[in-house]
């Protein structure tokens, strides 16, 4: 194991995840006090604001769920959240891969706040393409949140650490 002291101390990535789930429960507060549920607002032929709610995970996965599935993914997002600060402190010299799991986890934890607190997850972002048409009705992407966007980005980090990680082992 590498030591500790080669690497962005914990504290770093603990405060970046802080960053993400404080940028995201700022938004979520901001649409929550202008939106009603179900609001749409066009902000571009492609883009809109819009005030949803998820009780599910991604794309609503078990949304329709009797309510355990709160209970589960809050779990889920705590003991995600845990191994990850294990993961980092294990790995203290791959920067990479530290920013993307501390994007995974920032982006958990925002949508854990949500669950604790309104028992459903805000979404607030719609995109719409045409070439969405045929997997998603109207060409509307599934609403999301800066969360979400947090653990898309730390998945794709992660992809790229590792496909440099197999490139640089050649």
């Amino acid at each position: 194991m590498a030591s500790r002291s080669n690497g962005p101390g914990l504290w770093l990535w603990l405060g970046l995840a802080g960053i993400v789930i404080l940028a995201d429960q700022v938004t979520k507060t901001l649409i929550i006090g202008a939106f009603q549920l179900g609001d749409v607002r066009p902000v571009t032929e492609f883009f809109n604001l819009v005030r949803a709610h998820n009780k599910g995970a991604a794309f609503s996965f078990l949304a329709d769920a009797a309510g355990w599935q709160r209970w589960f993914f809050t779990g889920l997002g705590l003991v995600v959240s845990g191994f990850i600060v294990w993961m980092i402190r294990s790995h203290p010299t791959q920067k990479l891969f530290c920013f993307a799991v501390t994007m995974i986890m920032g982006g958990a934890l925002g949508n854990v706040v949500d669950r604790l607190l309104h028992g459903y997850v805000v979404d607030f972002l719609q995109f719409r393409f045409d070439i969405l048409e045929p997997v998603f009705h109207g060409g509307y992407f599934p609403a999301f949140n800066i969360a979400d966007s947090a653990i898309t980005l730390g998945a794709c980090c992660l992809i790229l650490d590792e496909i440099l990680r197999v490139r640089r082992g050649k």
